[in-house]
């Protein structure tokens, strides 16, 4: 009988693990209320294997948003290499909206599963995202000097409560463009 290598073994385990976070994730954005034996078979693993890297659906909510949130604050660097400072900016915040969007209505349950300050460790990174972004802006001129990561979070916190089916989109679009305004520095 061949043993499995633990490099294999990890290598099976982290794949399992991605494989139930993407189809916890679409199953989530269907509906709130899927069954995490629903996810378990969507991901191809039986329950076990699920139970086994998340212990309770809140485990498996917190692991996606902690990917996600993850995701966001590496997404910043990414767009300032590509972008003038201004345009990675409103990219930046479009990609938060969109977040915001797909969260709208599992406020409760993201706020059930980060409850105790599980999710204070993303909480400075995320804002260390912004100040990049703004000092990026600030350096170039085309944001006022000196602005407030803190704050501009708070404006962006508005985001969390738009109704995408009630004209969400539009919305957005409009709340960001005054967001980005009020952040730009004056021209002569």
């Amino acid at each position: 009988m061949t043993q499995a290598r633990p490099e294999s073994t990890r290598t099976d385990a982290r794949n399992n693990r991605a494989r139930i976070l993407a189809a916890a994730l679409a199953a989530f954005a269907e509906s709130t209320e899927v069954s995490l034996t629903a996810i378990a078979k969507r991901a191809g693993v039986g329950i076990g294997t699920l139970y086994r890297h998340f212990p309770n659906r809140e485990a498996l909510i917190f692991a996606l948003y902690q990917h996600q949130i993850g995701e966001l604050i590496d997404l910043a660097p990414t767009l300032l290499g590509a972008n003038p400072p201004l345009d990675a900016l409103r990219l930046w915040f479009a990609e938060v909206a969109g977040y915001a969007q797909r969260k709208f209505g599992a406020a409760e349950v993201i706020h059930a599963a980060t409850n105790g300050g599980l999710d204070d460790e993303y909480y400075r990174p995320f804002v260390a995202a912004i100040a990049q972004l703004l000092s990026a802006g600030a350096e170039d001129g085309s944001l006022k000097p000196d602005l407030d990561p803190e704050d501009v979070l708070l404006q962006l916190s508005v985001l969390w409560r738009i109704d995408p089916a009630t004209g969400g989109a539009a919305r957005i679009n409009r709340i960001l463009d005054l967001i980005i305004d009020g952040l730009r520095a004056n021209t002569p």
